[in-house]
């Protein structure tokens, strides 16, 4: 059994109050996360209002997204700014 506990960041505790509406699964998330990315990379303005709903609640979705957002913008030889700013943050 492991006693170990952590505190609750304010970052996480804001997170997990969100309200995540329009609702989208872990597995939509996953489904369109590379679509999701690729038009935030072309600069498209607030696509997907459920997936940047979503990233907003869901840490581990957000951290994959993140990851891609950097991995596409250094094989496309862009800027990431204004993509990870984008994630989950309306326009």
């Amino acid at each position: 059994m492991n006693t170990d506990h952590r505190p609750i960041t304010p970052e996480t505790a804001r997170r997990l109050t969100l309200d995540a509406e329009p609702w989208l699964s872990c597995d939509d998330c996953f489904r369109y996360v590379d679509r999701y990315v690729d038009d935030l990379l072309a600069g498209v303005p607030a696509p997907m209002p459920a997936m940047r709903a979503h990233l907003t609640g869901c840490n581990a979705c957000y951290e994959e997204a993140r990851s891609l957002v950097l991995l596409a913008a250094h094989e496309q030889n862009l800027s990431p700014n204004y993509a990870l700013s984008s994630l989950t943050q309306a326009p």
